[in-house]
């Protein structure tokens, strides 16, 4: 039997091919208690041993899935609200085929630049996720303020105008990019 990594907690049909399996070897690894098939394509390791977080479940059901809204605020501590549900936006072309019980998907299609631009990958142990930076993510709320709500897209602002790691600049280039300009002037206007 392959050797399965502590530190990696979920694994598709299609990485455990690629690192050697076949599809009997991952049976008997069912079987044998090393993996609990959570659905059709998704197995998670039962001797896991790192950080849990939900974001490693919602890329393993959304593969190009990208954590975002609120749940990316939250990730970068701009937000003390607690989603309910892991944010994730994926290219409008493509679709989740199977929703988890957990962690419940708030799925967004993005198009264009709206997806593409400031993807960053996190890599915890073995574990990883696509995340918006915190730029993009202060844009992506700004958009999306009426759903959002306006009290939280304030907060998540001035918490966002208040860290020494912000960079106004990249800010400033993803508002025109992505035709938010006008927003982001009107709430910086105000706050400032």
């Amino acid at each position: 039997m392959m050797n399965i990594s502590e530190k990696k907690r979920l694994y598709t049909t299609t990485e455990l091919l690629s690192m050697g399996a076949t599809y009997y070897e991952i049976e008997k690894m069912v079987n044998a208690g090393i993996l609990y098939k959570l659905d059709k394509s998704v197995y998670e390791t039962v001797k896991y041993s790192g950080e849990e977080s939900d974001f490693y479940y919602a890329m393993a059901y959304a593969p190009k899935g990208v954590v975002c809204l609120m749940s990316a605020a939250v990730h970068y501590g701009l937000s003390t609200y607690r989603p309910s549900e892991v944010d994730i936006a994926i290219p409008r072309n493509h679709k989740v085929s199977t929703l988890p019980e957990w962690p419940p998907l708030h799925v967004v299609s993005f198009t264009g630049d709206r997806y593409s631009v400031g993807i960053v990958e996190q890599i915890e142990d073995d574990n990883k996720y696509n995340i918006y930076d915190i730029e993009k993510t202060i844009i992506d709320i700004l958009f999306y303020r009426n759903k959002v709500g306006i009290e939280e897209t304030k907060e998540i602002l001035i918490n966002y105008l208040g860290r020494s790691d912000r960079d106004l600049n990249k800010l400033h280039e993803y508002a025109q990019k992505l035709r938010c300009e006008k927003i982001l002037r009107t709430y910086l206007e105000v706050l400032i």
